[in-house]
């Protein structure tokens, strides 16, 4: 078999891996701006969330959630860290990868040059993991000196407008923190789909587009998201209680 025809499928593979992590997240971000899905419904509680905020003198339970949701991060940062060293660990002893991978059922043969490379891929995805995790960090503890510089209920000097104009940016600065997460998290998503290259690159492609259909049942057609964004009013009665 020629060189060319034996790399192609590990190449087309590798584009189509692209295009659906890049196409996707371009998409999410499109669509986000005119329909809901989970990070505009839940901007939109932070935003609640800053303006009772604003009502209290005592903001201990807001700068605690804040430092769960920093903690979170921190965690995912930390687990990326191990993943790179055992990725690194594996590139080291390359040889005895490939082995025991060929001796696995449906494991297509490839090259120590190519598992390399594959190892190296998966690696880049995990780095940017953790970069996106740990300027995720960084974003909640801009947010938490946003929470600390609150101006206090009963200051007479500062208006109404500054007051939703503060609440407006420190739910802003949060989304911002809750994104990057999310990003974070979708490098995982398509690090595990990175993993089925290893065993074949049309399975690495099918698996790709599999998480592009999870993220989007997830983002914007998922449970939760039905509930969040469901308010029943006293003119409104579902079809179980018409029945009933």
């Amino acid at each position: 078999m020629p060189i060319s025809d034996y790399y192609l499928p590990h190449l087309l593979a590798v584009l189509w891996f692209v295009v659906c992590w890049a196409g996707y997240t371009r998409y999410a971000q499109a669509k986000g701006r005119t329909t809901p899905c989970l990070a505009s419904v839940l901007h939109l509680y932070r935003e609640d969330w800053m303006r009772r905020m604003l009502l209290r003198d005592n903001r201990i339970a807001d700068a605690n959630v804040i430092g769960n949701l920093e903690r979170n991060a921190s965690f995912f940062a930390s687990s990326t860290l191990i993943i790179l060293a055992g990725i690194l660990t594996v590139l080291g002893a390359s040889d005895r990868a490939v082995s025991l991978l060929a001796d696995l059922p449906f494991v297509q043969a490839a090259s120590r040059e190519l598992s390399e490379v594959k190892l190296l891929c998966l690696g880049v995805v995990f780095v940017y993991a953790f970069f996106t995790f740990s300027w995720c960090m960084r974003q909640y503890n801009f947010a938490a000196v946003l929470v600390g510089s609150a101006p206090m209920v009963g200051e007479r000097h500062v208006t109404e407008q500054e007051r939703k104009a503060f609440a407006e940016r420190t739910a802003r600065v949060i989304s911002m923190a809750a994104n990057q997460f999310n990003q974070g998290l979708r490098a995982y998503y398509f690090g595990m789909a990175t993993l089925a290259w290893f065993i074949n690159p049309w399975f690495f492609m099918l698996v790709s587009a599999g998480v592009v259909l999870v993220l989007y049942r997830r983002e914007f057609h998922s449970d939760v998201l039905e509930v969040m964004v469901y308010t029943q009013t006293p003119a409104f009665e579902s079809p179980k209680e018409k029945s009933e």
